[in-house]
């Protein structure tokens, strides 16, 4: 039996605070979360020191569908970099580096979630 949209829904709110939790506690600033314009959606917009870093946030509940980094194709990629062009457009910002990140966030049955962060993948 499938998942209901309010089920994955629900999941991928629950993964985004994870995931948001994960970045403050690295240091980094949260300036904006699911941002969304023409273009589609950015998960998470952060300060990393002096760069702007858009965080793309994959939540997952097991490995069927592979690992919630492969969901990141090359076109999802570019989407990503045309969306953060567009934030700073709209925001009127030029930061020195803008830099694209993935949160997997693994929720198991049991246990706790599992937290991983790559960082400029596009």
């Amino acid at each position: 039996m499938g998942s209901s949209y309010a089920q994955r829904k629900a999941l991928g709110d629950f993964g985004e605070n994870l995931a948001a939790v994960h970045l403050q506690s690295a240091g980094m600033v949260i300036l904006e979360r699911n941002y969304r314009c023409s273009f589609g959606e950015i998960d998470i917009v952060a300060r990393d020191g002096s760069a702007l870093v858009i965080c793309e946030v994959k939540t997952r509940s097991g490995l069927a569908y592979g690992s919630p980094f492969e969901a990141v194709t090359r076109r999802k990629a570019a989407r990503l970099r045309r969306l953060a062009a567009h934030w700073l457009s709209e925001h009127d910002l030029c930061p020195p580096s803008v830099r694209i990140d993935v949160v997997s966030v693994l929720v198991p049955q049991r246990g706790a979630a599992c937290i991983e962060r790559v960082e400029g993948v596009a």
